[in-house]
């Protein structure tokens, strides 16, 4: 086991290099120029070789890139082209805001889809089952976004409410904060269920027909023994896969979702980046993101050997 940590440890060095290649290259091949768009909002009659200068974007890319990187070895992730703000202190107020709308996405998505999908496996061709396989199909195909514009927009046409939009921090007020959180939250983990419910019920029905799972049966146990005890961690396995295959679009519904319910998280922060072309702030949250997904999959990895302990790590 420890063999394997250290190497998948050690394989996240290059994957997080290229990624950094990637977002690096990438960003500057967007639409519009970062310097034009400070020049018009916050340095009208400036000239715009200085500012270039001065921001270091006149110089070759390749060398941008070292030096960028050399910095962020050292933990400094830059300053914000447009607010001249360390990028690492906003980040440290935002991080909190995305990782409790996703974590509670998570709970809600895995609270959902797994007793459903185990429910409707157990119950199959039953009118339950069909409920269920139509809700999951619902919830692939409505949008995260087009549902949270109208749980915003509709209940304050009939009935003059909308959801708390002015974020309150977890720790000066948690009813506040829950009440503005947990609507994007369930938006969130709801979208996420839909492929979770599915794999649970399809891996289920393929383990209940399993013969150790006839022979606990055979032998008098009760259906939510054999159920809870033999068959759901067996099915688990390739739904844990894809769980953690669903942190890249856990991910980015946070960054739909913040912008629609006016969210101060990594997301939101991400779309006010690319509209303004603020570079350092792009690739430092992409980065973060990048760590997240890798490291997410690694934890997942390691998850399966506490699942099925027949799992040998090499």
């Amino acid at each position: 086991m420890q063999v394997y940590l250290v190497r998948r440890l050690l394989l996240v060095i290059p994957t997080l290099l290229g990624v950094s290649i990637i977002v690096f290259a990438l960003v500057r091949l967007l639409p519009g120029d970062a310097v034009a768009m400070l020049l018009q909002d916050y340095a009208q009659g400036a000239d715009g070789a200085a500012l270039r200068a001065q921001l270091g974007l006149d110089r070759p890319v390749y060398v941008q890139y070292v030096e960028w990187l050399g910095a962020v070895l050292r933990g400094d992730l830059g300053t914000s082209l447009r607010s001249k703000t360390a990028i690492g202190a906003e980040l440290a107020n935002r991080i909190p805001v995305t990782l409790e709308l996703g974590v509670l996405a998570l709970l809600v998505g895995l609270v959902v889809a797994i007793p459903v999908g185990v429910l409707s496996a157990v119950r199959q061709d039953t009118r339950v089952d069909y409920l269920a396989r139509s809700t999951a199909i619902a919830l692939l195909a409505i949008p995260g976004f087009w549902l949270g514009t109208l749980v915003i927009t509709l209940p304050s046409v009939w009935w003059q409410w909308t959801p708390p939009l002015r974020y309150t921090r977890l720790l000066d007020d948690p009813g506040k904060n829950l009440a503005q959180v947990i609507v994007p939250a369930v938006i969130l983990g709801l979208a996420l269920s839909g492929t979770l419910m599915r794999l649970t019920r399809a891996q289920m029905l393929e383990v209940l027909r399993q013969d150790f799972v006839l022979t606990a049966h055979a032998k008098g146990l009760a259906e939510r023994v054999v159920v809870a005890r033999h068959a759901l961690k067996n099915a688990l396995i390739p739904v844990l896969t894809l769980l953690g295959l669903q942190i890249s679009v856990l991910i980015g519904g946070t960054v739909v979702l913040e912008s629609v319910f006016a969210l101060p998280g990594m997301g939101r922060y991400l779309l006010e980046a690319v509209q303004y072309r603020d570079y350092p702030v792009i690739q430092a949250i992409n980065l973060l993101f990048a760590m997240v997904i890798v490291l997410a999959n690694l934890v997942v990895d390691l998850l399966y050997g506490w699942l099925d302990p027949r799992l040998r790590y090499q």
